[in-house]
């Protein structure tokens, strides 16, 4: 057995606000400087993007298609509905992976039924999720439906804005083929843990990432221990809740962890949410409510309980990320990918997060980004708490580190990057 850390729900440059060099050479280049053994392929919907996935990946094994280097890709994609139900507009976000090209080209036939797939990688349908998830099961029984984001306010399937209460109430007797939801990078697991309906659901973790950047990339991943990675154990693990671990944002860092108005400088605390009566103090109007309150609000366990089948996780900050904020440096300047490139001498970055010793990271770094690297690994960064589509922002102090190295992972070589 391995460990297999997978990122399932990426972009291609064909989805919307996503960076024009996100194709196949660069996301393999990048995963692998991150730690990643298997990526979405994501956008599979979109004709040219499609093609250049068939093009480019050959099946290797079960569900699983390799570059030419070697690096393993899943298929998948986004989707968005927007639909009337229960007398509110739903805008629900789903995550779906196809175990071939041949149900790749069946999904793309039935949604050429329902609309334009063209214009965007991750297209817009006015279909119930209900409908969705017929149809799809109609193909094939082998296709997993993930509910992507689950909390994000617009278009998550517990959203304040127009989400639901429960799975049940979003798809009703088509419930029993959803296994599993995207956390999303404003929860957590133990903030799921406190909804009792969620306990036999498997919660996955994914970076949705709009760019091809290592701070992006597996930002959140889910870990697998496989035999072998291909589709076929990957779904099953996934549906029977055998995940190894996740690795997940801190929440705070999460662009809708607290309630606020972007454009009022107004961030709140559920609390201060609460106090305020739901309102903006600036301009009077509603606030938009993050995911902490809206968790609160379905919530049937306090914060402590952890359920029986928990699955493990840790949160990190992105290796960029803690650079930028120890240097005082923007993310993609040339300070901090020298000092990142410097520590990628010792691995990949998971590595460098999880594994390297103090000692080892004094060898190629200064001090305060040992000392940050080991708070961070440890769980002790300090977190601004982002709201309102405003990101959070990792605040670093110092405090000296301990000689005590995680279990090593299992990782394919970096190769030449």
């Amino acid at each position: 057995m391995s460990l297999v850390y997978a990122d399932l729900h990426i972009h291609s440059r064909f989805s919307r606000g996503t960076s024009n060099s996100l194709d196949l050479r660069n996301l393999e280049k990048y995963a692998r400087m991150k730690g990643l053994n298997v990526l979405g392929s994501s956008d599979f919907t979109h004709p040219e993007w499609l093609a250049e996935l068939k093009q480019n990946l050959t099946q290797e094994q079960d569900g699983i298609y390799q570059t030419k280097t070697g690096f393993d890709f899943l298929l998948s994609t986004e989707l968005s509905l927007i639909y009337s139900q229960g007398g509110k507009t739903r805008k629900i976000h789903h995550v779906v992976l196809a175990p071939s090209f041949e149900v790749v080209d069946q999904i793309n036939e039935e949604l050429d039924k329902w609309g334009r797939r063209d214009y965007d990688g991750r297209p817009i349908f006015g279909k119930s999720s209900i409908e969705f998830v017929d149809t799809f099961m109609s193909i094939s029984r082998n296709i997993e439906i993930i509910p992507a984001h689950a909390w994000t306010p617009y278009f998550g399937i517990f959203g304040s804005m127009s989400g639901f209460d429960s799975l049940e109430e979003c798809f009703e007797e088509k419930t029993k083929y959803i296994h599993a939801i995207e956390t999303g990078l404003s929860s957590d697991p133990a903030m799921n843990w406190r909804l009792s309906e969620l306990d036999g659901t498997t919660l996955l973790s994914f970076s949705d990432a709009h760019s091809y950047w290592p701070w992006r990339l597996g930002r959140e991943c889910t870990v697998f221990d496989l035999k072998e990675a291909s589709y076929t154990n990957i779904i099953n693990a996934i549906r029977k809740k055998k995940l190894h671990s996740t690795i997940e944002y801190f929440p705070e860092q999460g662009k809708y962890h607290w309630d606020g108005h972007r454009n009022c400088g107004v961030s709140f605390s559920p609390k201060e949410t609460r106090k305020h009566k739901g309102i903006c103090p600036v301009c009077r109007r509603p606030l938009t409510l993050g995911v902490e309150y809206r968790v609160e609000e379905l919530a049937d366990r306090p914060q402590e309980v952890v359920p029986d089948n928990a699955i493990p996780f840790k949160k990190l900050v992105p290796l960029s990320e803690l650079l930028a904020g120890v240097l005082k440096k923007g993310v993609a300047t040339n300070t901090v990918w020298e000092e990142y490139n410097k520590l990628l001498s010792l691995g990949s970055e998971f590595d460098v997060l999880l594994n390297a010793l103090p000692s080892q990271l004094a060898e190629v770094t200064g001090r305060k980004i040992v000392n940050a690297i080991m708070r961070n690994r440890e769980g002790k960064i300090k977190i601004q708490p982002g709201y309102d589509g405003v990101y959070g922002v990792p605040l670093f102090g110092g405090e000296a580190p301990t000689e005590k190295p995680q279990p090593k992972p299992s990782q394919k070589k970096l190769g030449d990057y």
